[in-house]
């Protein structure tokens, strides 16, 4: 048998993941994600994929953000025709965020075409609703710990992976070889998801390397969250945290629980402002397996927030000069109702801008981190005058000691170990990290060559 990997997106850069197994022409792809952040990686999205989608014989869904789903619209309209493989908390959640994604590009679309600011006329949408039901339908939920068929002499089991509700690790049986995927690994003793689960045996290895060259602060991150929001309010201003509406809110909307429930922030409002966050939190109820929260847990966290759950109320909110914290979408501040607070807010010096996970090069979230004084938005350019902060501690994505932590709990070296899903530098340096710590046989994938797999 004929077996290669080759990275169609996610490798040289943290977005895009798009990871695909041929197998003597049987070919499944591994996560179908968008790619986000700086204008030449967004602009592959409308290119061509590298090969015929309706020559992929099925999908593999390691979890349900846009970096790791987003494309699966696109990938559907123009030809797939086989099934998107996932767990169940994935298929509701990706319900929640395609159909989300695809709102937003139909809205962003029309704005540009009503205010004349696109450079295409007209502009169009990457994909529509329309697009975004109709790959619903290929979605097929599997449970974890399990093996199934998948494809012609391929075999699926998803194991936990942390991150996210319903996040998993893939193990690919391909004839003789095992293949495993790391999808996005969470963190050890989160106290909201549960630990990465280790994997015993595999002969090839794929692994992410978002934070591959550095490690998360030990401070305590309700502690940091407190302490930032104490200190803007006591100057009158608010807290603006733009947060993935998929993972992160759920753990923010948790610190603030708790914060509130030891007697700190008693007279400051929180709002959620993003219906596909407010939505994503009601899964909590709905897969409590998926994540470590109890009863009491679950309704406290879901319950310590006023919800915006249309325009009007958002507007409100935005309006209200009261001192307060705003979590909106999205994590990045990419789009989404949170750019409409930033626009308020940041040229207020008593307010805070706080990002609470990664930032990929070229999203404002990263220009605000580096110091950006004025930011485009809306086709106006905004003055940032309020204090900048980022809690990395807050962040769903395992670092690079939690990363080789997983890693070890393999019995025996693979054969090869794939890096990916990384800036440049983070997947140097794991590569270089395994060789000296495990000595692997360890290489960062080329989104150039194909990997021919023994």
């Amino acid at each position: 048998m004929k077996l290669t990997l080759r990275s169609l997106g996610g490798a040289g850069t943290v977005t895009g993941s798009k990871h695909l197994i041929d197998a003597d022409g049987t070919r499944v792809l591994i996560d179908c994600g968008l790619f986000q952040g700086l204008k030449h990686l967004r602009e592959r999205n409308w290119e061509s994929l590298a090969v015929p989608p309706e020559s992929i014989d099925a999908v593999v869904l390691t979890h349900a953000h846009l970096d790791h789903s987003g494309y699966l619209p696109k990938l559907v309209r123009e030809g797939f025709r086989g099934t998107a493989h996932c767990t169940a908390a994935t298929a509701d959640l990706c319900n929640i965020l395609l159909k989300d994604s695809a709102q937003i590009a139909e809205k962003d679309a029309a704005y540009a075409n009503r205010k004349g600011f696109s450079k295409h006329t007209p502009a169009l949408p990457l994909y529509t609703m329309r697009d975004a039901e109709r790959a619903l339908k290929h979605l097929k939920p599997i449970p974890f710990d399990s093996e199934f068929e998948i494809a012609r002499d391929v075999g699926l089991k998803f194991r936990r992976a942390g991150h996210i509700l319903g996040a998993a690790t893939a193990e690919l049986k391909v004839g003789a070889a095992t293949i495993v995927f790391s999808g996005d690994l969470g963190r050890y003793d989160d106290p909201v998801m549960p630990d990465p689960v280790s994997v015993a045996h595999a002969d090839y290895i794929v692994v992410e390397s978002t934070y591959g060259d550095r490690t998360h602060a030990k401070t305590d991150p309700m502690e940091a969250l407190g302490d930032t929001i104490e200190r803007t309010v006591r100057r009158g201003g608010t807290v603006v945290i733009p947060a993935f509406a998929v993972g992160r809110v759920q753990s923010l909307l948790h610190h603030l629980w708790l914060l509130k429930r030891a007697g700190r922030l008693p007279a400051t409002p929180i709002f959620l402002d993003s219906p596909m966050a407010i939505s994503a939190t009601d899964l909590l109820r709905a897969h409590p397996e998926d994540h470590r929260l109890d009863a009491e847990a679950i309704e406290g966290s879901c319950g310590v927030a006023n919800y915006a759950r249309d325009v009007e109320a958002s507007k409100a909110i935005t309006a209200n000069a009261m001192p307060k914290v705003v979590i909106a979408g999205s994590g990045m501040a990419t789009g989404g109702r949170v750019l409409h607070h930033i626009r308020t807010f940041a040229p207020d010096p008593r307010s805070t801008i706080l990002f609470a996970g990664y930032q990929a090069l070229g999203t404002r979230g990263a220009r605000l981190l580096a110091g950006e004084t004025e930011l485009k938005m809306f086709g106006e350019w905004i003055p940032v005058r309020a204090e900048i902060a980022n809690l990395p501690e807050l962040s769903a994505h395992a670092d690079a000691d939690e990363i080789m932590r997983w890693l070890s709990g393999f019995e025996n070296p693979p054969r090869r170990l794939f890096i990916v899903h990384g800036e440049p530098a983070a997947s140097e340096a794991l590569r270089t990290r395994v060789e000296r710590e495990l000595r692997w046989s360890a290489s960062v994938v080329d989104p150039l060559r194909s990997y021919e797999l023994s």
